[in-house]
């Protein structure tokens, strides 16, 4: 596929691009298309090959814009496409090269074209290129892009042209990048949600979400005819130049959403695209996401009932697992787990959690790494997880051997509960340091609370990481408290009221999390004392740290059940010295013991701690410029983020 030629071939004097982009128009049933179209190239596979493609087609792209109002070309190559498109379709053997070949061609120029044309113009503009010449053919177009997704086999042979279907549909829809209008004001995406297409909008999206799953990596020589006879000998002179060597590219795209699978990646981020957009609206493609079944499960859900389809659970979950560190793919989990309640059924009834588990959990660890909205989307995956009581009790049955990539400390055993407390304190105090978000903090809490009541046999170090925190923020706290208390001074006033109300507002939130850790603590100590000994033990070596709290009436209450446990054990303790001399196991064997006579009638009862995620009121102004920037991010289509709104709101 495009053979590559160390020569520089001048496109400038090239007789079928000047025709193309010249004044002259050119009739749909012209000869010329056959030999146009008729050329081998290596796709772009990153941002960089992209822009290098760009920068040298830019040129022409501008004489067309210039010329396209009057010559119509642009409308006549979508005409010659449609007609490819519908024998490529119509096609009964798809493995016949020339169908593909030809509509991967015709594809390939327009979705240059449109990407360059939404960049520059508004929608209307750009409609209006679109739709020069005697016949509409936009919705001809979408519906011909749906047509190749929903009903040509993906092989080998077409795989370029699914791809290139794809990556089209994600350069209309970026209107909204560029023109920074909300989704129902475009008529793009009017056309999309409602036009005669959308009735396969269950068909679409399985396409779609089965790309993802299958992983189906890129053949080799994709996007070519392989050299057959067809070639018309302008192949290596028109467009071979636009060739990349893929040994000498440096920089490839490699993300954890799989860089080696273009469609795999284009198709899970216009799903991503589509479903989170038209959020409070009529939206199908949303709606058979949200509703999609286990194709194993064949007794639940009928399968004729409209807009539901059927996958392989098993196969989605598995491909999660091993993606979980992408962005893309979290948020994938994100929207099943939130808004699917079949597949948070099947997920939640796994005997495997720790394979989805673990790669959140190490993405949480790398947060210097990740950037804040995909931190947050993990958090909030934790969060959902955690509001059921079975996984909750699962994670600490499960047992893990040396954790290399958790590097504070060496643990030869862990718990997943363990590890996870772990993960989730680090990440409390990444926040305190860097971000300084209030909600993450309310987040990560949240999800300690959910599980606090089913804390079992946690390790020395979870132990020591959860009181340290609580030492941490009451230190922090003291500090504040005492800054607030200086006298206003003539020579400090003028500082203190600058630096007041800020002062003020942090006092509250961490007053807020040390009472949510105290809570946590409370929780942890009533539901499961007998099975949590190492806790007990780190808050009877840490028990001055309660000290000056018990007079603050923000703590009182919650720290007057840790006192009565902690003065319980302090007093066998007590007895027990005075008989033998004290180390560490037997202090242990001590709490152990006491904890099976413990009366737990001498506890204030507390509501049980519970918190449900619940999605802002307004999600598309979260969701869709994280969506854009990862479209941007991930796969080859690249636009420059001056003047985008949407873009900018996630840089």
């Amino acid at each position: 596929m495009g053979i590559a030629i160390s020569k520089q071939i001048d496109l400038s004097t090239n007789e079928y691009i000047l025709r193309f982009i010249g004044k002259e128009h050119i009739s749909r049933n012209d000869p010329f298309w056959n030999t146009f179209l008729s050329f081998n190239i290596t796709l772009p596979s990153n941002s960089n090959e992209q822009l290098a493609l760009e920068s040298r087609i830019e040129p022409y792209l501008q004489q067309l814009l210039n010329h396209n109002l009057h010559s119509a070309n642009l409308g006549a190559l979508l005409q010659v496409f449609l007609i490819r498109a519908t024998e490529l379709i119509s096609a009964n053997d798809t493995n016949d090269t020339l169908y593909s070949w030809q509509a991967f061609n015709a594809l390939f120029v327009i979705r240059c074209i449109i990407k360059y044309l939404a960049e520059l113009l508004s929608e209307e503009q750009l409609m209006e290129h679109i739709e020069s010449g005697p016949e509409s053919k936009l919705e001809a177009l979408i519906e011909s892009l749906f047509g190749i997704i929903v009903d040509v086999p993906l092989k080998d042979i077409t795989y370029a042209v699914h791809l290139e279907a794809v990556t089209t549909l994600l350069s209309l829809l970026s209107v909204q990048v560029h023109t920074n209008r909300r989704p129902d004001q475009l008529s793009i995406f009017r056309l999309i949600m409602k036009g005669r297409h959308a009735i396969h909008a269950p068909l679409f999206i399985k396409n779609l979400l089965q790309n993802f799953m299958d992983q189906k990596k890129a053949p080799p020589g994709f996007g070519s005819n392989q050299g057959t006879s067809i070639v018309l000998g302008i192949a290596s002179e028109l467009w071979s130049m636009l060739s990349f060597n893929r040994k000498n590219t440096e920089h490839v795209l490699e993300t954890a959403d799989g860089g080696d699978s273009p469609l795999a990646t284009n198709s899970l981020l216009l799903i991503l695209v589509l479903t989170n957009n038209c959020s409070i609206q009529p939206n199908p493609f949303r709606q058979c996401l949200f509703s999609c079944a286990n194709s194993r499960d064949d007794n639940l859900v009928p399968t004729e009932a409209p807009g539901i389809f059927k996958i392989d659970y098993e196969q989605l979950y598995s491909v999660l697992c091993k993606r979980a560190t992408g962005d893309a793919a979290t948020l994938l989990l994100y929207l099943l787990l939130h808004r699917n309640p079949l597949f948070k059924t099947h997920l939640l009834a796994r005997m495997d959690l720790d394979q989805l588990v673990i790669p959140i959990l190490k993405t949480l660890y790398h947060a210097p790494n990740s950037n804040s909205h995909h931190i947050y989307m993990s958090l909030i995956i934790l969060l959902i997880l955690s509001e059921d009581d079975l996984f909750n009790r699962s994670i600490h049955e499960t047992k893990l051997k040396t954790v290399t990539w958790y590097t504070e400390r060496i643990l030869s055993e862990v718990s997943l509960g363990g590890l996870l407390i772990l993960v989730v304190i680090r990440t409390i105090q990444y926040n305190m340091l860097k971000m300084k978000d209030k909600y993450l903090h309310t987040n990560c809490l949240a999800a300690l609370a959910n599980m606090s009541a089913q804390f079992r046999e946690l390790h020395p170090y979870v132990s020591q990481r959860l009181v340290s925190l609580f030492e941490t923020l009451a230190r922090r706290y003291q500090k504040y408290k005492l800054e607030t208390a200086i006298p206003e001074t003539e020579e400090v006033h003028v500082s203190l009221t600058q630096d007041a109300a800020e002062t003020e507002q942090y006092l509250t939130v961490l007053e807020e999390v040390l009472r949510m850790v105290l809570e946590i603590f409370n929780s942890a100590l009533t539901s499961q004392l007998t099975n949590n000994p190492n806790l007990v033990y780190t808050l009877l070596y840490k028990k001055d740290i309660f000290t000056s709290f018990k007079s603050n009436s923000a703590f009182q209450d919650i720290i007057h059940n840790i006192e009565i446990i902690i003065d319980y054990f302090s007093n066998l303790l007590s007895t027990k010295t005075q008989q033998h001399e004290v180390d560490a196991h037997l202090v242990l064997n001590v709490i152990v013991q006491g904890a099976k006579h413990w009366p737990k009638d001498r506890l204030t009862k507390f509501p049980d701690l519970k918190f449900k995620y619940v999605e802002e009121e307004q999600p598309e102004e979260f969701f869709v410029p994280y969506v854009w920037a990862l479209v941007n991010q991930q796969s080859s289509i690249h636009w420059n983020g001056e003047g985008s709104t949407i873009l900018n709101a996630v840089c």
